[in-house]
This record gives C-alpha cells, sequence and structure tokens, in this order.
C-alpha cells in the first residue's frame, strides 16, 4: 500500500485498494494528504490494526471487511469524525465491548459486521443497535429488519414477496415502515 510516490493525491475522493497486500497489517501510505477523500476501500488486504489511519475529515465510507481486525477502534472515532458507513464484516470481533468506541461516530448511519463472530451472541442485533442508536442499518437492515435501499448505499433495494396475497403488505422507505392492509 506504498502510495508516497503519488502527487496531487488532495484531488481524489474515492481510493480502492482492494485485494493489495498489507505489510505488517498496517494501513501504510495514506495519509492527511489525501484530505478530500470520501471514500476508502481496504477490502481483504490483511490489515490487522486501523491504528495508522490519518485524520480524513471528509471520509464518509470505510470498506475494511475480510481482514483480521479484532478491536482498537478508538482511533475511527478520534480521526474520521464524519463517518457515515463502516464496513468491518469478515474481522476478527469477538465481543460487543469491541465496538463501543464507535458511540462517538454520531454521523455512523450503517455498520457490517457478517461474518463476525460477534453475530453469534445471542440479542446480538438489539445490543448493537442498543449501544450504537444513531445507528439506522446493522448488517444491512434497519431495526425493523427492512432491508436498506439503494439510496441509501445498502442492500439491493428489492423487496421480498412473501405472504403474497394476504392483504398485509410492508413497505420500507428509508429509516420508515408503511404497513398497508
Amino acid at each position: 500500500l506504498e502510495m508516497q510516490s503519488l502527487s496531487h493525491v488532495e484531488i481524489v475522493q474515492e481510493l480502492v485498494l482492494d485485494n493489495c497486500r498489507s505489510s505488517e497489517g498496517k494501513i501504510e501510505g495514506i495519509t492527511e494528504e489525501f484530505s478530500n477523500l470520501e471514500l476508502l476501500s481496504l477490502i481483504n488486504v490483511g490489515v490487522t490494526s486501523v491504528a495508522d489511519i490519518p485524520k480524513l475529515d471528509k471520509l464518509k465510507k470505510l470498506e475494511l471487511s475480510d481482514n483480521r481486525i479484532s478491536g482498537g477502534l478508538e482511533v475511527l472515532a478520534e480521526r474520521l469524525v464524519n463517518l457515515t458507513h463502516l464496513n468491518l464484516s469478515g474481522n476478527k470481533f469477538k465481543d460487543i465491548s469491541t465496538l463501543e468506541p464507535l458511540k462517538k461516530l454520531p454521523q455512523l448511519k450503517s455498520l457490517d459486521l457478517f461474518n463476525c463472530e460477534v453475530t453469534n451472541l445471542a440479542d446480538y442485533r438489539e445490543s448493537i443497535f442498543k449501544l450504537l442508536p444513531q445507528l439506522t442499518y446493522l448488517d444491512g437492515y434497519d431495526i425493523d429488519d427492512c432491508e436498506a435501499s439503494d439510496s441509501d448505499g445498502e442492500g439491493d433495494g428489492v423487496e421480498d414477496e412473501e405472504d403474497e396475497g394476504d392483504g398485509d403488505d410492508e413497505v420500507c422507505v428509508g429509516p420508515f415502515s408503511l404497513n398497508f392492509r
């Protein structure tokens, strides 16, 4: 992930480094010079720690799925103050307490923990929504199990067609559910 040689990095808004290999499990080469970065994707790069992530005030979406991160999320709350979407799926989170630093991200609306051990805990969804009341979506679904729409940047926007013909249809619109009888 050696990015030091790039010039004009301040104009970059989206940086996708998926499947690049990180040396020593660290985030390297991404500096505060990436001041306009809004999306950073580091999927399957071998990251074990986010300690070296720089302060990026405009970053809204951080993709860290399929790495080996198990904690140390305090730095995200300190350096990524406007983060709205965080994908940590496929990492090594085992306990709800390791996610507690995310309480300090007031703009966080979507969190993905799919394929993390923490999802196997009893009352996982309820516990996360209680811990992080600012969340709208957890693993692509809201608190009422409505899937996120494409406009929310999550899910496929297609509603399930279960119980056809029972005269009781539910439509999810953003954070709201409407029931039609």
